[in-house]
C-alpha cells in the first residue's frame, strides 16, 4: 500500500474517532443541560417566599444602649429565621432639599411624599423575582427541615409600609405596632435625629400623620402593643412567622410530589 493511501486510512480513522468522540461529547452536554434545566424547573416551582412588613410610625424601644427599634427587631428576625434578608425603608428617604417643609417651617419627613417610593417597591419586587440570588443563605436554613430550604423570608419595616397601594399587594404577613400618645412622645425625645426635630414637631407633625396613616389601614394587618418588652414581640413574631413557614413548607412537599412525573419526563 502506498504512503499516500495509508496516510489518508490514518487521517479518516482519526477524523472517525474524532466525531465519534464529539457526538460524546454533545451527548454528555445535552444529558447535562436537560438535568440542569429539570433542576432550576424543580426549584423554581417549589420555591415559596414570605414577605413580611414591620410596621410602626415610632421608636419602638428606648434603651439607649442597644438604641432597638424597629430595625433592631428586624436584624433578630434575620439571625433566627432561614434564608432571611431585610430591606429599610430608612434607606429611600429623599435628601433633605427635596422635602416639603409646610406654612408652620415643620419638615415634612412623615409622609409618602418624602420617599422615593417607587425604587423601594421594585427593590422589593426584584428581590421575589430572584431571592436566591441575593446571597441570603444562613447557618439556620442549612440545618432547617428539607421542606424549608426553598422558602424565602423577606422583612421590610419601616413607618410607611403599608399606605401605598403598590406595596399592599406584596405584602403575606402585616404587622403594625402601636403605642399611646405619651409614650410615644416619650420614647421620640430620646432619639437624636438629622437633622433634629424642631419645638412643636412632634405634636403638630409625626403624631397627627401617625393617627392619619394608622387609621387609613385596612383590618388585616396585625397590631402589636409597642408597649411590650422586645423579647415579647420578638417571641411573638418568630412564632407567627415559623406557623407561616411550616404551612408554605406543607404547600412545598406537596408541590415536589405532584410534579415528579413532570419533571422525569423532560
Amino acid at each position: 500500500m502506498c504512503t499516500h493511501r495509508k496516510q489518508c486510512l490514518t487521517n479518516g480513522l482519526i477524523n472517525c474517532r474524532l466525531a465519534a468522540a464529539k457526538r460524546t461529547t454533545c451527548l454528555a452536554v445535552s444529558y447535562l443541560c436537560r438535568h440542569s434545566k429539570k433542576e432550576e424547573l424543580r426549584r423554581k416551582q417549589t420555591m415559596k417566599v414570605l414577605v413580611i412588613g414591620i410596621g410602626g410610625n415610632f421608636t419602638m424601644f428606648s434603651n439607649s444602649v442597644t438604641n432597638g427599634g424597629k430595625t433592631t427587631l428586624a436584624e433578630k428576625l434575620k439571625k433566627m429565621l432561614p434564608n432571611c434578608d431585610i430591606i429599610s425603608q430608612d434607606d429611600f428617604f429623599k435628601p433633605e432639599s427635596e422635602v416639603e417643609t409646610d406654612e408652620r417651617g415643620f419638615k415634612l419627613y412623615d409622609v409618602l411624599d418624602a420617599l422615593y417610593m417607587d425604587e423601594m417597591v421594585t427593590r422589593i419586587r426584584n428581590w421575589i423575582k430572584s431571592p436566591a440570588s441575593s446571597g441570603v443563605a444562613t447557618e439556620e436554613s442549612q440545618s432547617a427541615c428539607d421542606n424549608l430550604k426553598n422558602v424565602y423570608i423577606l422583612i421590610v419595616e419601616g413607618f410607611l409600609l403599608y399606605n401605598y397601594e403598590p406595596l399592599n399587594e406584596l405584602w403575606n404577613r402585616r404587622y403594625f405596632l402601636t403605642l399611646p400618645y405619651e409614650e410615644c412622645k416619650r420614647r421620640r425625645s430620646t432619639r437624636v435625629y438629622q437633622p433634629p426635630d424642631t419645638p412643636g414637631y412632634f405634636d403638630g407633625h409625626v403624631w397627627p400623620m401617625y393617627l392619619k396613616y394608622k387609621n387609613e389601614l385596612e383590618e388585616n394587618a396585625t397590631y402589636l402593643d409597642g408597649t411590650n418588652s422586645q423579647e415579647e414581640l420578638l417571641s411573638y413574631l418568630y412564632n407567627d412567622i415559623i406557623e407561616q413557614l411550616n404551612k408554605l413548607g406543607k404547600k412545598i412537599s406537596t408541590a415536589q410530589h405532584d410534579n415528579v412525573e413532570n419533571l422525569d419526563s423532560i
